[in-house]
């Protein structure tokens, strides 16, 4: 797939920015170089005032190994550098905001980026090039993928989102509007709930007296999976102080008695706060990228929906 990360490089640099290719690109395996490698990059570029985004072009399955390795108090104090990513960049992201405060953006990654974004959508280089305080408004397109995914080797410059199927956000704990704040965290549920219960996805003292405003999304687990994931989550205290969850549009399978969506609120549904499920924050294009830490207002109705992000 090299071919469409030269097309995602270009388009960046047509943009004004400048690329660095970071050393760890090896792609015959389903890691880039040893963790330790890795990691010692990953810090370099966080750490240098001279780079202002890290942006994966794809991956992250084991990334969960990197996490003892990570120097975040160097990070903390470092100049913030953005990153931005999504699906098992969740495993590096989510932790990086809750441990040093920095913010993150989980939500397209570099070979996405090529992408023409639909209307009411934003583009991760939309939420980098914000200016602090300026609110960053997005609403469903109502339309999505049906399914399946582009071809990147025999269509590298692809630029059209495959959106053939309607449909917008769905309330699952019941009716009514829903207005509701607070700081956004959270990611993927296959790869945070392997964080549950360590401090690396501690939310208890994050953003302080603020209620947080929680995401969640399931990429291929099926149905009984998924609840048992957030079940443990859940008991792990990672939704304890939720004014509200979002919850991502999915393609993973249902189980035989068990629908994704009945899965969720199995695990979430005691805890009485709205639940917002087929939200553009998941595994199916198009994709509404969610800052990690920004403070966030979500509004959905019977006549609109839509979430408005503050940079502070």
């Amino acid at each position: 797939m090299r071919g469409r990360l030269d097309v995602a490089i270009r388009d960046l640099e047509a943009r004004g920015y400048e690329v660095v290719v970071g050393r760890c690109m090896d792609g015959t395996g389903h890691i880039s170089a040893p963790a330790a490698e890795r990691a010692a990059e990953l810090t370099e570029m966080l750490t240098d005032p001279e780079i202002r985004a890290v942006v994966p072009p794809w991956g992250g399955e084991t990334a969960i190994d990197l996490l003892p390795l990570l120097d975040f108090e160097k990070i903390g104090r470092a100049e913030p550098t953005w990153v931005a990513g999504w699906s098992d960049m969740s495993t590096l992201i989510t932790p990086l905001t809750l441990l040093t405060g920095v913010a993150t953006v989980h939500g397209n990654n570099l070979m996405d980026t090529p992408y023409r974004t639909p209307e009411g959508l934003l583009s991760w280089l939309d939420i980098v090039a914000a200016p602090q305080g300026g609110p960053l408004s997005q609403t469903p397109p109502g339309r999505h993928r049906s399914g399946g995914w582009d071809d990147y080797v025999q269509y590298p410059g692809i630029r059209d989102l495959t959106l053939d199927a309607e449909g917008t956000w769905t309330r699952l704990d019941g009716t009514g509007d829903v207005d509701v704040e607070g700081r956004l965290i959270g990611g993927c549920i296959e790869t945070l709930t392997n964080l549950a219960g360590t401090p690396y996805l501690n939310t208890s003292s994050f953003a302080g007296d603020e209620g947080l405003l929680v995401y969640v999304e399931a990429a291929e687990d099926n149905a009984f999976t998924i609840c048992r994931n957030l079940h443990g989550m859940r008991l792990n205290g990672f939704f304890d102080r939720a004014t509200a969850v979002l919850v991502g549009r999915t393609h993973a399978p249902d189980g035989r008695t068990l629908t994704q969506h009945e899965a969720v609120l199995d695990a979430l549904g005691s805890l009485g706060v709205p639940i917002v499920a087929d939200v553009e924050c998941g595994h199916v294009a198009p994709y509404l990228p969610l800052v990690n830490g920004a403070r966030a207002r979500v509004l959905h109705t019977a006549a609109r929906s839509g979430i408005v992000q503050t940079l502070d």
